[in-house]
């Protein structure tokens, strides 16, 4: 059955609004992780750390957003995205305020630790969130807003460690005063949840058609809200038909493994692009590349305007561009960049006054690229690829695996830049984009123009990759 199109009105606002509130958790996604980037320096010297713990004050959100990720996935199956949405605030702000008062290396690493749980389970629970509350002919650019807002909040963290590191320098615990920021929005999206409705796909999904039917009203035409509701409430129909679907029953259907692998396999490849060592890390590489310290932490803005504007790009291009080919033509502009960065490196060697510019410039190519055609892409297909039974527990492994890879990169970062330099990072950062693109061009299928329900049904029967694949 055909759906009736989508038409303007006030319920086009209020699914704005709803989605505006939501990506808070996205906005504080991005200043979390990217605040360490100019903090570090002033922290390093306060707390004394050496190379590993500096690793192990970036990655405790990591290995922390690995647990959130995945217990945060199942904790909104059980208990409604909306809610788990609301604890989560609670989590940012606990976190933060661990951070701003710690008085030593291991109080740091519990707040950290904090925010990751937070950190993990927006990044599985938010984009869940938006995919079930949007239509399908816009759920690729409204469900990619979480991603337009990771990156803002990464370039307000860079915005704001350079005017605190440049006014008040590295000393008087400047870095404190960075994590506080982090405080604001928590609250914001904490009130702001608390006004906001479940989710209509969870709700039927529980049997409850009529609330389920209220929030599609609020947020559709109420003729195309009482036709969606019919095609959930089939789509869960024989779904449950077919089986309960417990972890045991997800392991032993072949196609729903596969599934989950090529779920892995995007989260993990996205993240060995090595994006996050450059938007955690990106002071200490452009120190590296030849800027003084605080002119590092002003250019340092450069990666996160590019990545705002990748973003944007990537959202107008979400509903118009097939996902495989997105993904196919991004990490071979990654690759290219990274091979080039090596090569420039090399090329220019410490003392030559182009080597930073021009290592500059390129590490701002290869974040454009990977913003406007992996992120948002990738974010956005691992929320609508799984079936709904399985969508919660689906998108938490796969963003586990994604957060235990960016754990690892930002544990032993430090260590591998200053045993290898600049070069022999960014060519092993090549070879791993290269083999994320055979990854992408062998196993993972198109998502772009179905409805959740057939994306459903397509999944479980494997004809998705009967279809795409081999084309």
């Amino acid at each position: 059955m055909s759906l009736p199109p989508l038409t303007p009105g006030p319920h086009t606002k209020r699914l704005g609004t709803v989605a505006l509130i939501a990506t808070f958790g996205g906005l504080l996604f991005g200043y979390d992780t990217s605040v360490i980037n100019g903090a570090l320096s002033p922290m390093v010297k306060e707390l004394q750390l050496t190379n590993l713990t500096e690793g192990m004050v970036t990655s405790g959100l990591l290995f922390g957003a690995a647990v959130g990720a995945i217990t945060g996935g199942r904790l909104s199956d059980a208990w409604g995205r909306r809610k788990s949405i609301i604890l989560m605030s609670v989590l940012f702000f606990v976190g933060a305020l661990t951070c701003v008062f710690a008085p030593n290396f291991t109080v740091m690493v519990v707040g950290r630790v904090i925010l990751g749980l937070a950190v993990g389970a927006a990044s599985t629970v938010v984009p869940v969130f938006l995919a079930e509350l949007a239509p399908y002919e816009i759920r690729g650019s409204l469900a990619g807003r979480n991603e337009m807002m990771i990156v803002i909040g990464q370039l307000l963290a860079f915005i704001i460690n350079a005017i605190i590191g440049n006014v008040w320098g590295e000393g008087n615990g400047v870095w404190r005063i960075m994590l506080a920021v982090e405080a604001v929005p928590a609250v914001a999206l904490f009130i702001g949840m608390l006004r906001m409705p479940e989710s209509p796909r969870w709700l039927a999904g529980k049997g409850r058609d009529d609330d389920a039917l209220r929030v599609l009203s609020t947020l559709r035409t109420k003729e195309r809200a009482r036709a969606e509701l019919d095609e959930i409430d089939r789509s869960t129909t024989e779904e449950s038909r077919r089986e309960t679907l417990s972890i045991g029953a997800i392991l032993r259907n072949k196609w729903f493994v596969r599934i989950i692998l090529v779920g892995i396999g995007l989260g993990v490849a996205q993240q060995l692009t090595g994006i996050n060592a450059v938007m955690y890390y990106g002071q200490s590489v452009l120190r590296e590349a030849g800027f003084s310290a605080s002119a590092a932490l002003i250019v340092n803005i450069a990666p996160g305007i590019i990545a705002v504007i990748g973003a944007i790009i990537a959202l107008r291009m979400m509903d118009h561009f097939p996902r495989r080919r997105t993904f196919l033509l991004g990490y071979a502009l990654t690759t290219i960049c990274h091979l080039l960065i090596g090569i420039g490196s090399v090329a220019l060697p410490v003392g030559n006054p182009a080597r930073p510019w021009v290592l500059l410039f390129l590490i701002v190519a290869f974040v454009g690229s990977m913003q406007t055609f992996l992120n948002v892409a990738t974010w956005v297909t691992l929320s609508e690829i799984f079936p709904l039974k399985m969508r919660g527990f689906g998108i938490g492994v796969s963003v586990f695996c994604l957060w235990l890879a960016n754990a690892f990169l930002g544990l032993y970062f430090p260590t591998v830049i200053a045993a290898f330099g600049i070069t022999g990072t960014f060519f092993g950062f090549a070879v791993v984009n290269a083999l994320a693109l055979f990854f992408v061009w062998r196993a993972v299928p198109e998502t772009r123009g179905r409805t959740l329900e057939k994306l459903e049904e397509d999944v479980s029967t494997g004809n998705i990759y009967i279809r795409d694949l081999v084309k």
